[in-house]
């Protein structure tokens, strides 16, 4: 008999995340993810057709590595990377409870600092290597 295993907080937003699949077709969908995951606060998000592909790539890309498929699609890879290159983040001296990542944004749009803290969830989930034992 195998013990479940409970996934960190960041994990469960990577997978979240990675399998919204269908359901982040359009603007509202980003909005409503990043506001039902508190990576947005619950105003108005101006979310642009760019902000909305550049979610998109990020997904695919992150998808990409955890899918670890003898030949890993390399172009999603390097477009959620060219993401992850253009986001500003700031290593916290010490996690708590309202940032438990230590990566947190340092971007002021909405949008992007939702984004910001999703490659923050990423870090942690490489770092720890709990990436490798997360299923899609």
């Amino acid at each position: 008999m195998t013990t479940p295993t409970r996934h960190s907080a960041a994990a469960e937003l990577i997978a979240d995340f990675v399998s919204t699949g269908a359901g982040l077709a359009d603007r509202a969908d980003l909005a409503r993810f990043l506001r039902e995951h508190r990576l947005a606060t619950e105003g108005a998000i101006p979310i642009t057709l760019a902000d909305l592909d550049e979610a998109i790539a990020l997904r695919d890309g992150i998808r990409a590595v955890l899918e670890r498929r003898a030949e890993p699609d390399h172009e999603a890879i390097a477009r959620g990377q060219k993401v992850l290159d253009g986001l500003r983040v700031t290593v916290r001296l010490q996690a708590s409870r309202e940032a438990p990542v230590p990566l947190t944004p340092a971007v002021v749009d909405e949008v992007r600092r939702g984004l910001a803290r999703i490659a923050g969830a990423w870090a942690v989930v490489l770092s720890t290597g709990e990436w490798r034992h997360m299923r899609l």
